[in-house]
């Protein structure tokens, strides 16, 4: 193979302009394709910055002529030449470039290609796994390459943006102490400690509060993180976040800086103006509206509380849920009543059962009254009632969830809501909605140990009022916590932490965790309260979601380069792997197969 000494490139091949006509230019890249016209060979040179056509004339050199109808697909290719325009019958109005091209008048073919497998193009069919497994070949489409360079200007951004607000980047330590609270640690073996075990954090949270103790101030990191739990489209065991901590600050501090990244990021990459300040929502209205603590309001579709009514029909089933303590919801599917077919009601019937509701009933509203399964359990009266309280009308189709837990009600009817909301195509995606839900409780019953734990974690500070309700009503405090929403989308989530070593002590009581316990997870952190600590508070952005909202995918693994798959393996590098027996020997381990 060739080299490229003596050459040195230009420009990149979509980098050029009308401008340059007339310049002798040097340019290098892959093969998009190739197209032998007999006289004339003609060479898609394609590198990150787009493509370019480049021209081998055999009348202009008849050798350079024959080195071309060589090259292949994916070849790299360095090319000496002068750039033209194109006469005005060939040019291709669907290419940025497509008035320009390279007439040739050297070429040095700089390595070869075997054949893909798949083709190197934009959005393409190619199976995912396929792609994942030759992820270096994929990562080449046009498509995929935009959404790896937004994420490096949206990096940039949030450095520059917190740099200009008085934010110092500082890296805190990837093996630390596992602090079992929340998802499963990744651990790490230590060779110089036998038995011993490092953990790769889940986030920076303890060592962020530390450098406010430590008086740094402003402090924000891009940070990776680490999670062993079940993945999703859009979460991946290993992700990053934009960690940020502030001293001296409340909620609304840390709510207003944030608020200015998240519009300097939309005006600068989709120059979309996003108006400040954005829609809060408290967490109750957000779960008795949406069913959902990430609302989608980008339609409606809310949840309509007909317990009043329900619970005193002759349908058991409503009965029940009401004397149980729980609800009876129902969402309007306006106009679905006239497309949708009973196998389509039955199938979101199975879909609420995947979030632990019992069944779905429904209501189809038509010209000569209700049809319905339960319509002979409801008198005259109460189907009026239902339809006025539903603001129901011809060709409506309502649906119902049922249940003495109330979770379960909004929850179930929270995800039918996102699906309904798809299939009668009431979502503008080309639109974003962003909120803030405040007011999370700050805690949450573990039915399975009995006790309460935190709901975000246990540094969260309680609302100033509430506190009172941490001996005698634990359920009913809020939290200072806070969670920016995008589109139904958790984007980021912070909150005020407590600086009281009386609080934390009572908030470590709270959730069953001894002196002993607290000391043995969070000794460090604890003995660092003792010598003045500031009134902080935080946040983080998930910046593999807000990249891939931006990039108006759902798919995470799109704008993350090397990503997982969902047993958390990677199919190009084939890790996880076994390794050697002297490796395991070194770090006092020993394997056994799982039953």
């Amino acid at each position: 193979m060739e080299n490229i000494q003596g050459m040195k490139r230009t420009h990149r091949c979509a980098e050029l302009t009308a401008n340059d006509v007339g310049k002798e230019v040097v340019l290098m890249g892959w093969v998009q394709k190739r197209r032998d016209l007999g006289a004339l060979v003609f060479v898609t040179l394609r590198d990150r910055s787009g493509i370019i056509q480049v021209v081998f004339n055999s009348e202009l050199d008849s050798k350079l002529h024959e080195k071309a109808i060589l090259v292949r697909s994916e070849y790299v290719l360095a090319v000496r030449g002068t750039l033209q325009l194109r006469s005005p019958e060939a040019i291709n109005r669907n290419m940025p470039t497509g008035e320009l091209e390279v007439i040739a008048s050297e070429l040095r073919i700089l390595s070869k290609s075997e054949t893909p497998p798949f083709h190197i193009e934009e959005d393409s069919g190619a199976n995912e796994m396929l792609r994942l497994k030759y992820r270096y070949l994929d990562l080449r489409r046009p498509d995929l390459q935009r959404k790896i360079m937004l994420r490096h200007r949206v990096a940039k951004l949030a450095r520059d943006y917190y740099d200009e607000n008085g934010f110092l980047e500082i890296e805190t330590p990837v093996l630390t102490k596992s602090t079992p609270e929340g998802a499963r640690d990744y651990l790490v073996p230590s060779r110089v400690h036998p038995g011993k075990f490092y953990a790769l954090p889940q986030s920076p949270q303890l060592f962020k509060q530390l450098l406010m103790v430590s008086g740094y101030d402003r402090y924000m990191q891009i940070t990776k993180c680490f999670r062993d739990e079940d993945l999703r489209a859009d979460r991946q065991p290993e992700f990053t976040q934009i960690d940020l901590e502030m001293s001296f600050v409340d909620v609304e501090d840390v709510i207003g800086v944030n608020e200015g990244f998240i519009q300097k990021v939309f005006k600068e990459i989709l120059q979309i103006d996003i108006p400040t300040p954005f829609k809060r929502l408290p967490y109750q209205e957000a779960m008795s509206r949406f069913g959902s603590d990430k609302p989608d309001t980008r339609f409606g579709l809310e949840l309509v509380d007909v317990s009043e009514i329900a619970g005193k029909t002759g349908f058991k089933v409503f009965q029940d849920a009401v004397s149980g303590g729980g609800s009876v919801r129902a969402v309007n599917a306006k106009g679905a009543g006239k497309s949708f077919s009973r196998k389509e009601i039955d199938a979101l019937g199975e879909l609420v059962k995947t979030y632990r509701a019992k069944g779905l009933a429904w209501i189809n509203v038509t010209g000569e009254g209700i049809k319905s399964p339960i319509a002979k359990f409801l008198t005259a009266g109460e189907q009026s009632a239902v339809l006025q309280r539903m603001e129901a009308e011809k060709g409506d189709l309502l649906l119902f969830v049922a249940d003495k837990n109330n979770d379960v009600v909004v929850d179930s009817l929270g995800h039918l809501r996102l699906e309904l909301g798809e299939r009668l195509g009431l979502i503008d995606h080309n639109r974003y909605d962003i909120l803030w839900v405040t007011e999370f409780p700050l805690l949450e019953r573990n039915e399975e140990e009995n006790r309460w734990v935190a709901k975000h974690h246990p540094f969260t500070s309680p609302m100033d009022e509430d506190i009172q309700y941490l001996d005698s009503d634990p359920g009913r405090a809020r939290a200072k916590a806070y969670d920016i929403v995008i589109n139904g989308y958790e984007a980021g989530g912070g909150s005020i932490r407590i600086h009281s070593q009386e609080l934390q002590t009572k908030m470590f009581n709270v959730i069953g965790l001894s002196t002993e316990q607290a000391q043995d997870r969070f000794g460090f952190l604890l003995e660092a309260f003792k010598y003045g600590t500031p009134p902080h508070g935080g946040l983080a952005f998930g910046l593999d979601r807000l990249i891939m909202l931006l990039a108006k995918t759902d798919n995470i693994k799109e704008v993350i380069a090397f990503p997982k798959v969902q047993n958390a393996s990677d199919l190009m590098s084939n890790a996880p792997d076994f390794v050697d027996d002297k490796q395991l020997q070194e770090l006092n381990i020993e394997t056994v197969e799982p039953k």
